[in-house]
Parts: C-alpha cells; structure tokens; sequence
C-alpha cells in the first residue's frame, strides 16, 4: 500500500504523519528527535511503500522563508541524499502548531496532556500533509 508522508521538522523534534492507501486521510504518527529522522525514514520505508514526502516549510507572513527554513533546507538535502527516489513536495506550515493545539483542544485532550509539545509536533505533519491531500483532491475534481 502505496503512503505519503507528512513531516514537520523542527531543531530539536519532528513530528511525523501518514497518508491512508487511497491518499485522502492524514494520521498523526508519532514524533521522533531530529538528529534520527533519516534513520527513522529509512525504516520506515523499508517497511511501507512511500511514494512521497510532503515537508512543511516555515514562512513569515510576507510569503518570505522564516527562521528555521534554515533547519529545513538541511532536512530538504538529506532526502535528496538518502531518498533520491522519492520525490519532496514542500507545504506551507504557517499557524500548524497554533491550529494543532486548537485541535487538541477540541478533541478534549486534557490541560497537562496540551503540554506535551510532542503531540503538538505530529499534530503538525498531520496537518501539513492533509493540507496537501486536500490541495490535491481539490485540484483533480476541478
């Protein structure tokens, strides 16, 4: 079963998300550091059938790369590196982290749980990545 991974990557932690089969739904997979994120995809393609990255890219409100696009570009290189066969798409990550704890929220996480900054991370690449499927369903019905 062919996925799409979804991923929010960060200084220190990266939040990781997957596509259903069919490429409609995202799902919060888990947060991982980032100095082990290559390793991680590594198995994890070894595993499922990964047809694509979608890689959230940090930009400040005038359109222009953030801060840790820094960070990210670093990211962008190493799965050209180690993944030269799997193509990178890259998604705008502007207010996933305020909308994933939004999500939390309203999905009745309790207040200490909220403050685990993990789930806010995956919360993010799921976010990243349905945004993309949604851009994507959206595009082939038109």
């Amino acid at each position: 079963m062919e996925r799409i991974v979804g991923i929010d990557y960060g200084k220190k932690k990266t939040g990781i998300a997957i596509s259903d089969p069919l490429g409609i739904f995202a799902s919060a997979l888990e947060t991982i550091p980032s100095a082990s994120v290559v390793e991680y995809l590594k198995n994890y393609t070894q595993k499922e059938s990964v047809i694509m990255f979608v890689v959230g890219y940090p930009l400040n409100l005038n359109g222009e790369p953030a801060e840790g696009a820094r960070y990210v570009d670093q990211l962008l290189n190493l799965l050209k590196k180690h993944f030269p066969e799997i193509p990178v798409v890259l998604e705008d990550e502007r207010f996933t982290s305020k909308m994933a704890f939004q999500t939390m929220i309203d999905g009745g996480v309790k207040k200490m749980a909220r403050r685990d900054k993990s789930m806010v991370d995956k919360i993010s690449a799921a976010i990243i990545l349905q945004s993309y499927l949604d851009r994507c369903v959206k595009a082939t019905v038109e």
